[in-house]
């Protein structure tokens, strides 16, 4: 069975539900504590990592897949430091 846009949609507000709210909870409301990107970064980065993986370095496949621009990909690529294979 194929799983569709909102099944995944609700498995991550179920994972983030579960995952998040302890953090939040022991957070001390008067820090700031990053949480935003803190959970983007931890994300974003191996998203691309596997995305990349997944079309042998094609950046031009990888951005479609991911629904951004091939510069923006190649920017991430570039803040987070991942290797991959020089591909169009």
């Amino acid at each position: 069975m194929q799983k569709t846009s909102h099944d995944i949609q609700t498995f991550l507000e179920k994972w983030l539900n579960k995952s998040i709210k302890q953090y939040v909870s022991q957070m001390d409301k008067r820090q700031n504590g990053h949480l935003f990107d803190l959970v983007i970064g931890g994300v974003e980065k191996p998203l691309v990592e596997l995305v990349l993986r997944e079309t042998q370095g094609n950046q031009t496949q990888a951005a479609n897949i991911l629904g951004i621009n091939r510069n923006t990909l190649r920017k991430k690529i570039h803040d987070y430091k991942i290797k991959c294979k020089e591909s169009a």
